[in-house]
């Protein structure tokens, strides 16, 4: 178990970027099987496919970056806006801790300290100005009053190690990120030998059992992401269409932050508030901030409790204690994107162990 846990954490680019490529083709392998009804060969099925979800990522890319465009021209009224929201909550919190010392210091104390601090800043004064400018006449013989020249040289900092090791980090994943796109398309265009070939490592009815388990993995994994998906992009447009009723700036690109970080285990619920708080920032208008606040914590409440029971929760059966445990596993050894794999992962899980004889006591453990 250690090698095992030692392996995933070393090699955890790797296994990210095969996950997230096989997750993609699990997702796209039905529209290729419905090109191959109207007699297109799986290769031109698989490039056809590949092509247009390139587009559509290409696409909203594209209006992401104008929506950006626009918020980078008016990041100085942001930042204007958030340092006077910090200077009125640092205002407000020594107003806070004046009140709280009058409160539980005595009077007679508190002239005390400050008839100390006069004093004591009285002494400081004498102090200075009897240290003043050495005369010239007694000043020792043989200096001048030139300043020498002192060269300092700049150790690496910790900050510049910092920034160094995520720069070659980044370039590691945008890296491995590139080989997604063929990665995909060969798993789709290869998709029947890969499972013929993988088949043949199974005998009589081992073979069914490991057939049914990937057609299980491939199902689970389908729901919990398209559903996931779908859920998204409702919340996405409800989110966008309520933002715009709201006078928020930039509805079309917080509404789909919004709406698809609601989605994160636990933390969904702040994470999808920041976004639309961050953009209303310059109205300087307190309902406003309400109202996104009660207009957010609604979509979140009815989409986690309502709908995602029935559009991801009917499909992927696991109970919240092994999502908590999954979650600290994978997101300890994966950060981020170990957080996102998860329920994916103990899903696919699962689903190996309701099919496999031996395993199914490990599966009734996992599910709900």
């Amino acid at each position: 178990m250690g090698v095992v846990i030692a392996i995933l954490y070393l090699g955890r680019l790797f296994f990210i970027t095969s996950l997230i490529a096989l997750t993609i083709a699990f997702i796209l392998e039905p529209f290729v099987a419905l090109l191959l009804r109207i007699r297109f060969p799986r290769s031109l099925a698989s490039f056809v496919v590949c092509s247009f979800a390139l587009a559509l990522l290409y696409v909203a890319g594209l209006g992401a970056y104008s929506q950006l465009s626009g918020l980078y021209d008016e990041l100085p009224k942001y930042g204007q806006s958030i340092g006077n929201l910090v200077d009125g909550i640092q205002q407000k919190i020594s107003a806070m801790e004046d009140q709280t010392y009058k409160v539980l210091v005595p009077a007679r104390q508190r002239q005390e300290e400050e008839r100390r601090k006069q004093q004591e800043q009285a002494l400081a004064a004498a102090k200075k100005g009897k240290k003043g400018a050495t005369p010239a006449a007694q000043q020792p013989p043989g200096t001048s009053g030139a300043i020498p020249e002192v060269r300092i040289h700049e150790d690496a900092t910790p900050i510049g190690d910092y920034i160094v090791a995520r720069l070659s980090s980044l370039y590691q994943v945008l890296l491995m990120s590139s080989f997604i796109p063929f990665l995909v398309y060969f798993m789709l265009s290869w998709r029947d030998h890969i499972n013929r070939s993988f088949l043949q490592f199974f005998h009589g009815e081992d073979r069914l059992v490991a057939a049914r388990s990937v057609q299980g993995i491939a199902d689970m994994v389908r729901a919990f992401v398209v559903g996931n998906f779908v859920l998204g992009l409702l919340l996405a447009v409800l989110s966008s269409m309520l933002f715009w009723g709201l006078r928020v700036p930039y509805p079309m690109l917080v509404g789909p932050l919004s709406g698809f970080m609601s989605l994160v285990p636990y933390i969904g619920l702040p994470l999808a508030m920041i976004p639309p708080l961050f953009a209303a920032l310059p109205l300087n208008l307190v309902p406003v901030y309400v109202l996104v606040v009660v207009t957010v914590a609604m979509l979140h409440l009815v989409a986690l409790n309502v709908l995602y029971p029935k559009i991801v929760g009917s499909r992927v059966h696991l109970n919240p204690l092994v999502v908590t445990f999954s979650l600290m596993i994978w997101g300890f050894l994966w950060d981020a994107p170990g957080l996102l794999l998860a329920i994916p992962l103990t899903a696919g899980i699962k689903a190996v162990c309701d099919n496999v004889k031996g395993l199914r006591a490990f599966g009734k453990f996992l599910g709900d």
